[in-house]
């Protein structure tokens, strides 16, 4: 367990695991890695500070590296404290797929999707459903890629928004979303209550009158409805799946009932089964009344395809919401889009557009002399009302052809039922857990209140009330068809800001955008926005136009006040997002182009790059900013003249850049020649080093086995264009990884920005850790978690179990000779005599203290030499 915690290669240093990144684990709190400072302290006790660096060169890594906070958990994490009681989590299932169908399944399929096939007619009315899932899919996509690009916790839609493209727009939109919610309630509750009172029409039954009946039911069955809201998750999903039920009943139901002979009564009412003549005549329009258009009818279908966001705005209640919400809610896209072609096909295969419902219009004889219409063929005579249009009955008439077509009427009745109340009750779920957590933000005045949650799941109690009296409110206006536009304006407005997000955060270039989703494409999430706009004025331009004012004013609120808050957004992606921002030591560029090259291949057109040339003194800076530009380099380029070169570094690091645009790594060329170098130069590069991680900076050390510097070619000019290898194609060869200590992801973040380049796109990397051979499966599949945590694909991990093994340390006693005192061969002469002649050399009781580290790191030298002698790059 020992070697589990701590690195083989440092006293402290602590491995790669699982339990040091808090956006990986949800819920759970993280164990922290040993600072720098506290590594660098270790060995600080008389030890010269010469010692460590040296066994680090000696040990031939390639580079050492601080860490960049936070950048392999992406930006949209937050981590949380364990709580007392476990909080009840659900799978894509139970939590996304059942409640996203029977959210998609509403009123519309049971009583308006017949009356929409009798005007568009099946081909278009296919037409229809296909454009509106085309969006939806579109916006399930960018949900599922949002979703997967790190954690997102309770608030769903709102949170997307609000982390993706920032405060103003997310909360402007948060707020709209989460009152259409609300309104969604009171609309599915009136839709219930309106069925419910026809019901009681049919048997004769009122209370006071029509309309103040449906409020009565509305507001009772509201009420009902948040009893099983506030009795928890559990309740309120044991209820969708009791709504599920019902529903594939009552679909089974009116299938079974369209292959079954049909009586004289259904007849009559224009049922006569599948019939290949009426299939004909329904596939084209016929379009009737202040309604009869393809996009009138577009936007009465819309709606029905809105429920797709339920999974997306509970994730805290989810057990994986990054793979829950994909699965999840493309099955659930899938599906009820299968059942709305189906039924769309089939009754308009089943039924005429026009029938008076009347057993008497049946013909006896064979004669069909006056008769008009397709049922003259069957035997039945709808001539009559067919001419005064005054039918009742009939595709074009009848809006309960599902329920004439069924084996059992009244189970349509209950399909009817489970439709609304579901969606009624999905929505009061949604509506106030985007509340709450737009409430959490503090970006708005006057509604923390609405923040606190109670219980093991952090409901909002507060949050469900407030929903429950709007939709009150409303349920007791009843009269919703102009807000029902609203709404879904407010709906496609949030389709299309979801699309914008995902598609911005994908034009960005940014490190943290990482999905693990893998078929979303950015073209199509812009193809997703476009359409939500173009259908918001389509569908009624003036409730589009209220939208998008009601947006402008939330905005300009926010940006009129300012609030304290640094989720950052994909506008300030390249700014916000940890990301390599280097300053490369190149001295003159044209003599070290590999450093330029290398560090190009990961930040040209991503982050900023900063050519350093410390300078004993000043020249011109032309030669190089034209060899720059020449190598179509995206560099900046400055001069600093110093005496040496830690001095010139150090200014450099304090002084270069401005405000986001600052360097946070340096890049260094190994110093090969340090065998030959004087004391005081080794000194110099080393204490560099140290002024780097002073300075807080990442640092990364490229070592070339050819060397770095050309100007020592013959054939060297000025502004020649040497080509490197960092130039060429790297094929299929592997990036290898030697993650032995704990360094936040930097050693990985490389690496992942490389093969986004063309060049790079096709190598493979392969990470390398060490563990005892007794968890080497367990430490394995550990790390290839780690890494689906990172969204970073790796072909392979390699446990290294051979790394305590004897190293052959010959070669190195050789080259560290010429560094020691050799006090105790010399009798009479202290260490700290030798050492005033000598200050840079080590005692031999510091090289035993040391000899175990300096033989692991001699060991690694081995097997990186042994395991990685073809790989493309190796990083340390």
């Amino acid at each position: 367990m020992e070697l589990r915690k701590t690195s083989l290669y440092s006293t402290i240093d602590m491995v790669p695991q699982m339990e040091h990144y808090a956006g990986t684990l949800p819920r759970e709190q993280a164990k922290s890695r040993p600072s720098l400072e506290a590594l660098r302290k270790t060995f600080e006790v008389s030890f010269p500070p010469f010692v460590h660096t040296y066994l680090f060169l000696a040990g031939g890594n390639m580079t050492s590296d601080e860490r960049i906070s936070n950048m392999p958990d992406g930006e949209n994490e937050e981590s949380q404290g364990p709580s007392e009681e476990s909080p009840v989590r659900f799978g894509w299932i139970y939590g996304v797929k059942i409640p996203c169908m029977v959210n998609i399944w509403g009123v519309t399929l049971f009583l308006q999707l017949t009356w929409i096939t009798s005007q568009a007619g099946i081909v278009l009315t296919v037409i229809i459903i296909l454009m509106s899932v085309t969006v939806t899919t579109a916006t399930a996509l960018s949900i599922s890629a949002i979703a997967t690009n790190g954690r997102v916790v309770s608030g769903g839609t709102y949170f997307m928004i609000s982390r993706s493209l920032g405060p103003e727009l997310g909360a402007s939109i948060g707020l709209i979303f989460s009152f259409a919610n609300a309104l969604s309630v009171a609309l599915n509750t009136v839709g219930f209550a309106q069925v419910v009172c026809d019901l009681m029409q049919s048997f004769n039954v009122h209370m006071v009158d029509y309309t103040n009946d449906m409020r009565i039911v509305g507001v009772i069955t509201v009420t009902a409805l948040l009893g099983i809201s506030l009795a928890g998750m559990e309740w309120e999903t044991k209820a969708q799946i009791l709504f599920f039920l019902v529903l594939m009943v009552s679909f089974a139901n009116y299938f079974v009932g369209t292959i079954i002979p049909h009586s004289v009564e259904k007849q009559g009412r224009g049922v006569f089964g599948y019939r290949s003549d009426i299939f004909i005549e329904n596939l084209t329009p016929n379009w009737r009344g202040p309604t009869g258009s393809f996009f009138a009818q577009f936007s009465i279908f819309f709606p029905a395809v809105t429920g797709i966001l339920y999974g997306a705005n509970i994730t805290g209640d989810l057990k994986d919401p990054s793979s829950a919400i994909p699965k999840g809610t493309l099955m659930a896209i899938f599906w009820t889009t299968l059942s709305y072609i189906m039924v769309a096909v089939t009754s308009g295969a089943c039924v005429v557009r026009d029938a008076s419902g009347n057993t008497s219009d049946i013909m006896t004889g064979n004669s069909t002399d006056g008769c008009v219409g397709l049922a003259c063929k069957y035997g039945w005579n709808f001539t009559q009302c067919t001419e005064s249009q005054s039918c009742q009955y009939g595709l074009a008439n009848n809006v309960q052809v599902m329920a004439e077509l069924s084996g059992f009427y009244y189970l349509i009745t209950a399909g009817v039922f489970a439709a609304s109340l579901s969606s009624a009750l999905g929505y009061l779920v949604s509506a106030p857990k985007i509340f709450q957590c737009l409430c959490k933000d503090n970006i708005y005045p006057y509604i923390g209140v609405f923040a606190k949650g109670y219980g093991k799941n952090d409901e909002p109690l507060r949050a469900y009330l407030l929903t429950y009296f709007i939709a009150i409110a409303f349920i007791l206006i009843a009269e919703l068809n102009t807000i029902s536009a609203i709404i879904s304006n407010f709906f496609l407005c949030s389709f299309g800001l979801i699309n914008i997000s995902c598609f911005h955060a994908a034009i960005t270039n940014s490190p943290g955008w990482r999905p693990s989703f893998p078929y979303y494409n950015k073209w199509i999430a812009l193809y997703g926005a476009v359409v939500c706009v173009v259908l918001m004025f389509f569908f009624t331009w003036w409730t589009a136009l209220i939208t998008f004012g009601v947006i402008a004013v939330l905005f300009g609120y926010i940006i009129y006040k300012k609030p304290k808050i640094n989720w950052g957004s994909s506008v300030q992606a390249r700014a916000k997002t940890p990301s390599p921002q280097c300053l490369v030591m190149t001295g003159p560029p044209n003599q070290r182009p590999a450093l330029v090259d290398f560090v190009g291949a990961f930040t040209k057109n991503a982050s900023l790059m900063i050519c350093g040339d410390i300078m004993m003194v000043s020249q011109p800076a032309n030669q190089s900013v034209k060899w720059l530009n020449k190598r179509k380099a995206c560099s900046f380029y400055t001069q600093f003249t110093a005496n040496t070169l830690r001095e010139g570094v150090r200014y450099l690091l304090q002084a270069s850049g401005l405000g986001k645009l600052k360097p946070n790594t340096l890049v260094l060329g190994f110093k090969s020649n340090w065998r030959e170098s004087s004391p005081e130069s080794i000194g110099d590069y080393i204490h560099t080093i140290y002024d780097t991680f002073d300075s807080k900076f990442c640092l990364c050390i490229l070592r070339m086995m050819d060397g770095l510097d050309v100007s020592d070619e013959s054939d060297f000019k000025g502004l020649d264009q040497i080509k490197t290898v960092f130039q060429t194609a790297q094929g299929k060869k592997t990036i290898d990884v030697y993650w032995i200590a704990d360094d936040g992801g930097l050693t990985l973040l490389v690496p992942y920005l490389l093969t986004r380049r063309k060049r790079w796109h096709s190598c493979k990397i392969r990470v390398f850790i060490v563990e005892n051979e007794q968890d080497i499966e367990e430490r394995r599949n550990e790390m290839i978690n780690l890494m689906k945590r990172f969204r970073i694909k790796v072909n392979d991990v390699i446990v290294m179990t051979d790394s305590e093994k004897s190293p052959q340390t010959k070669k190195f006693l050789d080259s560290v000779a010429p560094f020691r005192l050799h006090d105790e061969q010399q009798e009479g002469v202290s260490v700290q005599e030798l050492r005033q002649k000598d200050p840079w050399k080590i005692s031999d009781k510091e090289f035993e203290a040391l000899r175990l580290k300096s033989e692991r790191k001699v060991r690694l030298n081995e097997i990186i030499r042994k395991n990685s002698q073809h790989t493309a790059l190796v990083l340390v």
